[in-house]
């Protein structure tokens, strides 16, 4: 597969598990979304529709977004994000999402050394994480992706 292909197929899983979880799976009543990775916005922007009266929190290392996906002030936390996400254990997020998979087997390795634990501390009983990056950790339960979603291209789960 090329990686123009790669790229569509997971930007379509991206959304379209998005969707699912605003139309299909709740979520704690209360508690922030939490996007780690910002890049250049997309899917902030996307957040930002399918979930209109939630605060929505992103993190990034550095400022790259488009203009018009640029977060709130106090709603962009610039640093490394194991460290700038960790001040926010115990708040509670209804939703996790994660896009900071590089492609490289061997820097995904080093990232899921702690991500998995950080997007658990994150998030609230039954709230929900989405990542392009698997999370084995125990206190996250995978849910099935919707139909027509490959089982290695993205992965959801819900905090027991």
């Amino acid at each position: 597969m090329s990686r123009l292909d790669s790229f569509i197929r997971r930007l379509v899983a991206q959304r379209d598990i998005l969707n699912h979880v605003a139309a299909d799976l709740p979520l704690p009543a209360t508690g922030a979304i939490m996007e780690l990775g910002l890049g250049n916005g997309r899917t902030f922007n996307h957040l930002r529709e399918i979930f209109p009266t939630r605060r929505i929190i992103a993190f990034d290392r550095a400022l790259g977004a488009h203009g018009s996906s640029i977060p709130d002030e106090g709603n962009l936390i610039l640093g490394e994000i194991r460290d700038t996400a960790a001040g926010f254990a115990g708040t509670g997020a209804a939703l996790v999402h994660a896009d900071i998979g590089t492609g490289y087997p061997e820097k995904d390795a080093v990232t899921l050394t702690w991500l998995p634990q950080l997007v658990v501390s994150l998030l609230a009983k039954d709230g929900v994480a989405l990542s392009g990056l698997p999370l084995d950790q125990p206190g996250l339960k995978p849910l099935p992706l919707p139909p027509g979603i490959a089982g290695d291209r993205y992965f959801l789960y819900r905090r027991a």
